[in-house]
Order: C-alpha cells, then structure tokens, then sequence
C-alpha cells in the first residue's frame, strides 16, 4: 500500500482537504515532527504516532522497514515535494509508493503576501544550511525569500547583508504563515534592531546594494574580480578563469574535481553557476585549503568541499566527476593518467599551465587524445612614465577535452 505524504501548513487540520484528512485519519502510524504531530486533533487521528529523531535523513529508511505492512501517514511542512521529507522518501521508497497531499507551501503564501510572482523569486533555504548560501543570490534589484531556520536566522541574515554591502536591503519577516497567528514585521539590514521573534518564518529579502560598500560587485558569470578572492598569489586570475569555466562547461547538478585549488576560484565559480553544482578542491597546503573553505564561504558557496592532500593519492574514494580541472601538480607521477580514468565518457578535462615542462606534457597528451590546444595571454594597462604602455601577464597554456568512448 503506498506511503501517504500529507503537506500540513501552520493552519493544521483545519486547511486540509477531505482526501488529506482522510489519509490521515485512516493510518494506522502517523510519522512527523513534533509540532506536526501537534497540529493533529487525537479524536480524529488515533494511529500510533512516531516523531522524527535527529538527524531525520538516516532514519527514513529504518522506520519505513520498521513499519512496513501498514498504513503509514508521513507529515511534511506545505509542499512535501518542496524542500521537504517528499524528496527523500521518493529516493528511499520510489515515486510510486507514495500518495503525496500538498499544501501551499510558505513560498506560495509568502509571494501572495508580497504580491510577488513566484516565477520571478529567488528561494534560499537555510534549513540545516549554512546562511551563507545566501550570498550567491544577492544582486541588486533581486527579490529573495529565505525559508528560516529559527527565531534567529532574520538577524544572521541582516549580519550578512551587511557584510556583503547590502545593508539597505529591505527586509521582511513574515511569521507563521497561513495561521491565525500570523504576522509581519519588517525594516532595513542595516538598522536592522529587531529581537528574534517566532521560530516559524520566511524572510522576505528585496536586495539593495550600496555603491559606496568597499565590497567588490560580484555578476552572474564567471569571471569574478581578483579581488573578491583571499588569496597568497595562487590564484587563477579572472579573465583566465572565465575561459576555464567555459571550457569546463558547467551543467546543473554536475560534479568537479578541482586539483591543485589554491585559492578555490574555480571550484566556487563552477558551483556559482546553478545551485545544483557540486565540486571537490583538492590542495596539498593546509593553509590554503582552510582560505579555500572560507572563499567559498564568502561567494555563497558553502558546500564547496575541500580535501587536503596531494594528488593522486588524495583522490581515492572521490565520487566519480563530470569534470576535471587542473591548475597545479601536473608534473606529479600519474596525476593526469588518474584524473583521465576517473572521467567516463562524455567528461571534460581542462588543464591550464605555465612553465614550458608542463607544455609538453600537454603537448603529447593533445596529440594522442585531441581536443582543443590554445595559449592564452592577457595584457594590462600600466602606467609607463607619464604616458600608459602594456604589461603582459604570464601567458598560460589550456588544454581541454571531452573524453570519447574511443580514448578510453
């Protein structure tokens, strides 16, 4: 018999539909948090009732084993497909051993107190998350709801605003949507003095930022300024690191390995371009893998996962790329034969050097497995005198390929 998968908003029983309470009433175990279980009337729901432990994901497929053979009612906050217990269930069980009930989800509620359009908003959630993931959303003009983690995430979020020189961004916190409880309050980030109000809210977040912020202005390509980045030197420089990311040619929920990270840029530039993205920095020096957590941290890219080690070795047990970079090591015994067979057919791997050592490495592999070959070189304005003359940076070698069946 299939899982029920009820959406329970802050209303409770009252806001669901005859085919939800139904479902409800009919289990025989009812699985939720303890506020969901809560919201349940004992005389109309008289299954065995089972609050989530912590953490939640681990134990989904222990309860349902547990209870199997029987009518089971899990509860979700809103849309249970929606940042919600729908998706896990739908990796554990299969989609079509679930019934789901959805509710209007906050973000619905959220919008249609705005009178915002729900296609045209950004949605963060820093449910389990860290609040930086914001700051990959902020642009000016951009209307972003972030659902909460507790009564103190709309001062995390003023902090941070603040931070990244969007501290006249206009804030609203709207509380216990969709209840007779409901309610608002709002001001700016950056005189934001508000205490931590109901632990169940979205905030509402109309980004401005301030032009006199020393904070450099970040775009939604790649090809971040120099100086948004903490760096000791090692740093793939902008104009070269668009070029990288293009050659490398991010896809939504793809993976990258980023050998020899330095400062990060790459790997942050690659998760930069659609939240799906998932990338590993793998750095031999201790000091630089820990300014690559924080770079990551500070782009909104949290997630970005480092590795200290030396490659090859610090490879193993990697979750196979969809990419390969490689910006340093690339003399390191069986560096690139490893990075080459971790990639499967249809996997890209861009390599970029400087010394002519490396070239020739290079050189051969281009010959024997194709792709494209080219010398990048990038010139600066300078002061030369009283007149502006050219500095030409180091130029750098890139080799990029698409691994085929027939190069295995």
């Amino acid at each position: 018999m299939p899982v029920a998968v009820v959406g329970l908003g802050a209303d409770g029983w009252a806001g669901l539909t005859a085919g939800a309470r139904g479902a409800l009433a009919s289990a025989e175990v009812l699985i939720g948090g303890p506020r969901q279980l809560a919201l349940l009337p004992p005389g109309e729901c008289a299954g065995e009732r089972v609050a989530w432990p912590s953490p939640l994901r681990p134990a989904v497929p222990r309860l349902m084993a547990e209870h199997a053979g029987r009518r089971i009612a899990v509860l979700a906050s809103g849309d249970p497909m929606f940042y919600g217990i729908g998706r896990a269930l739908s990796q554990e069980l299969g989609p079509d051993a679930l019934l789901v009930h959805p509710h209007p989800s906050s973000v619905s509620y959220a919008c249609a107190r705005l009178g915002w359009p729900v296609e045209d908003t950004e949605v963060v959630t820093v449910v389990g998350r860290p609040v930086a993931r914001l700051a990959a959303a902020l642009y000016e003009g951009r209307r972003v709801l972030v659902l909460s983690a507790g009564a103190a995430t709309p001062n995390e979020i003023a902090a941070l605003l603040r931070e990244r020189g969007f501290g006249p961004s206009r804030m609203r916190v709207l509380e216990q949507l969709g209840s007779e409880d409901e309610d608002a309050y709002e001001g700016r980030a950056d005189r934001w003095d508000h205490a931590p109000g109901d632990p169940l809210n979205v905030v509402a977040v109309d980004c401005r930022r301030d032009p006199g912020h020393a904070a450099p202005r970040l775009g939604a390509t790649p090809g971040l300024p120099d100086t948004a980045y903490e760096h000791d030197g090692q740093l793939t420089k902008r104009h070269v690191r668009a070029a990288t990311l293009c050659a490398l040619a991010p896809g939504p929920g793809e993976l990258l390995w980023d050998i020899g990270g330095g400062s990060g840029s790459i790997g942050i530039e690659w998760m930069r371009t659609h939240p799906s993205c998932r990338a590993v920095a793998v750095e031999r020096v201790a000091e630089r893998a820990e300014r690559i957590t924080r770079n990551a941290a500070a782009l909104g890219v949290p997630g970005l996962r480092v590795v200290t080690g030396a490659a090859p070795e610090a490879l193993a047990g990697l979750s196979a790329p969809d990419a390969v970079f490689i910006g340093g090591g690339l003399t390191a015994p069986g560096l690139l034969d490893a990075a080459w067979a971790a990639l499967a057919p249809g996997g890209r791997l861009v390599v970029n050097t400087v010394t002519l050592e490396s070239e020739a490495v290079l050189t051969d592999r281009y010959r024997r497995h194709g792709g494209e070959l080219v010398k990048l070189a990038v010139a600066h304005a300078v002061p030369v005198g009283g007149f502006t003359g050219w500095r030409q940076a180091m130029p750098v070698t890139q080799w990029s390929v698409t691994k085929r069946m027939d190069r295995i």
